[in-house]
């Protein structure tokens, strides 16, 4: 076992490593505890002490150990895995706690610090944290073991893209065991500012604002709370702590020409980010604590039949993306590796992202929040409905929204995809029921944003009507989708995937339509990895990419896209990219397609077919 002398990083979130773990809420004294740790693996998972593991090994954290990059690369069933790490800190001062973070470890993980159990966290997606004051010996020095125990096979868990069969098969990838995301410390005041929300409001052109205390409660206390954008400071304001909580709504100064008023606005085409300090003050004007976050002004909603962001009409370009990489699974090798993926993503024309399957970190949404790209956040499924596996989702995605809700760049919720998880969604009113549930919920714990219940097909309760269809032929896909009018046609006949579009007659009819996966085209002429259709060469495949782009960018009844995908992933290789991230056609190609300026016009004689043969759409 070594012990390593570990020092306090200071500085902005923009230039330490991968990056500031959770970049909303930005202190100047952190600790990445990345890197070596030892491990063993639990196969039968009968080791429930930290006396009983045979370490055996050493993992590369935070990746998992299925990934290459970990140093393990074992994708073999296991039920548990072990981690330990020793660390001798510096000397922090003696009204400071030191608090243990974990962006994420799937599925269930105990903690133990100095041979103390220090508590236990289930959901494989969600971070957690532990005060590790107490346990931290007179020597300075902490040694960290955690037990992730995660049954390779669960089916009533939420795991998303996990393969539940020893070999990846169809669209299901490796799975993913134990710590996949950064951990880290971080030394704080006694009493420090605990979590921050904000929730920007265009038509009050104010920014709501939320914070609570941690640590000791205190009295007197007050908060700053200074705003700044691009023209210098929008907003300076102090307020009174209440019962170790802030909830304020943030006046801004509403500078009356659209032209003012549009450069403060959050878009892709102009990512404004307003930037925040936090500044704790006690009762004797001593200053207690200080952080760093971000906000932003922007607004997105339905009217009918549109999405709107920002008050106006806004069209969808979406991409699916899995939001995995060959040497490091569901971990991103680097910060800057988030980052490539967003601007690939916009250079290809897209305007957003439905990241598919999986929580995506907090650093992913920072770039994008800093970048401009729009992201669909959606709920990994649990493939069973069972009482257990309802209050695991319910529980893991209340988390997420927690998470992730002040982030401008999410702009819709998905708590669930194809039915999964509710395969029986037609006949089962208990599954309707938690369908129903789920997108209430979710409205309740966040109003600002639009919720599709169930994206794909089967909608009994969303803002968005989602359609998934693979159709290969797009004069079908033209004929299938060609005007308003036919919209409860549509709704009541047509059955992409063979399932029906929305359960509950015309009751969405008036609801904005987004074909939110469609494509999926491999180019792969040997047939040795998978697609929904595969083109035979280059040539073949960008015919089939842009013919399909012309023919939904013809379809004036959709309000977006999502084209499936945006990289190769493991056998599925139906990207627009490979694995690796290199275009299978030129950028620029991909981008005069993605970006129809305006909706091609559906040629006359089909309009004339469609008319005069109904019955054949």
């Amino acid at each position: 076992m070594t012990v390593v002398t570990a020092e306090w990083e200071t500085g902005d979130i923009d230039r330490l490593g991968r990056g500031y773990p959770r970049p909303q809420l930005v202190r100047d004294c952190w600790l990445s505890l990345n890197g070596a740790w030892d491990f063993a693996i639990d196969a039968d998972g009968l080791w429930t002490l930290p006396p009983e593991v045979q370490w055996s090994s050493a993992i590369n954290v935070p990746f998992a150990p299925e990934a290459p990059a970990s140093g393990i690369g074992n994708t073999s069933f296991y039920r548990a895995c072990w981690y330990r790490r020793t660390i001798a800190l510096p000397d922090s001062p003696p009204d400071t706690r030191l608090l243990l973070h974990f962006g994420a470890v799937d599925y269930c993980a105990s903690v133990w610090v100095n041979g103390h159990l220090t508590g236990c966290h289930r959901g494989g997606y969600t971070p957690f944290s532990f005060d590790i004051t107490p346990l931290v010996n007179e020597s300075g020095t902490v040694e960290i073991i955690v037990r992730a125990e995660d049954d390779p096979q669960d089916l009533a868990k939420p795991r998303g893209k996990q393969d539940w069969q020893l070999d990846p098969h169809s669209i299901w990838y490796p799975r993913t065991t134990g710590i996949w995301q950064t951990v880290w410390m971080e030394r704080v005041p006694t009493t420090s500012i605990g979590w921050i929300t904000w929730t920007p409001n265009l038509e009050r052109w104010e920014i709501g604002f939320g914070s609570g205390l941690f640590g000791i409660r205190r009295e007197g206390l007050r908060l700053r709370v200074l705003l700044e954008g691009r023209q210098g400071v929008i907003a300076d304001d102090t307020y009174r702590v209440v019962n170790g909580e802030v909830h304020r709504r943030i006046a801004l100064s509403d500078p009356g020409v659209d032209d003012y008023r549009n450069e403060l606005l959050w878009s892709p085409e102009s990512p404004t980010l307003i930037g925040a300090t936090l500044e704790l003050w006690g009762e004797r004007g001593e200053l207690i604590d200080r952080v760093s976050s971000y906000t932003a002004l922007r607004a997105i909603a339905t009217q009918r039949d549109r999405i709107v962001l920002n008050n106006r009409p806004y069209f969808l370009r979406m991409v699916l993306d899995q939001g995995y990489w060959p040497e490091g699974g569901q971990t991103a090798p680097s910060d800057e590796h988030l980052r490539t993926d967003i601007e690939l993503t916009k250079r290809m024309g897209f305007n957003g992202v439905r990241k598919h399957q999986k929580l995506e970190e907090p650093r992913y949404l920072y770039w994008a929040d800093r970048l401009g790209l729009l992201v669909w956040g959606e709920m990994p499924s649990a493939y069973r409905f069972r009482r257990d596996s309802v209050e695991r989702v319910t529980a893991e995605w209340t988390a997420a929204i927690e998470r992730d809700s002040s982030h401008p760049c999410i702009v819709a919720w998905v708590p669930i995809n194809e039915s999964w998880g509710v395969p029986n969604l037609t006949d089962s009113p208990p599954q309707r029921d938690y369908v129903q549930a789920l997108y209430h919920l979710t409205r309740t714990l966040d109003p600002t944003r639009p919720v599709i219940g169930n994206d794909g097909w089967e909608s009994v309760a969303t803002d968005i009507v989602g359609i998934h269809d693979y159709d290969p032929d797009p004069h079908r896909i033209q004929r299938r989708y060609h005007g308003d009018r036919e919209v409860p046609r549509i709704f009541r006949r047509e059955r992409p995937g063979g399932r029906l579009l929305v359960l509950g007659g015309d009751a969405h009819a008036d609801l904005p339509i987004v074909l939110s996966e469609f494509g999926g085209i491999a180019l792969n002429p040997s047939g040795s990895a998978w697609g929904y259709s595969r083109a035979q060469d280059v040539d073949d495949f960008a015919r089939r990419f842009e013919s399909l782009m012309r023919a939904v960018h013809s379809v004036g009844l959709f309000s977006g896209f999502c084209y499936t995908q945006f990289a190769d992933t493991y056998q599925e290789a139906n990207g627009l990219l490979t694995a690796d991230r290199r275009p299978k056609i030129s950028f620029a190609r991909i981008a005069a397609a993605t970006r129809a300026e305006h909706p091609t016009p559906i040629p006359s004689e089909l309009k004339e077919h469609v008319q005069a043969h109904p019955d054949e759409i």
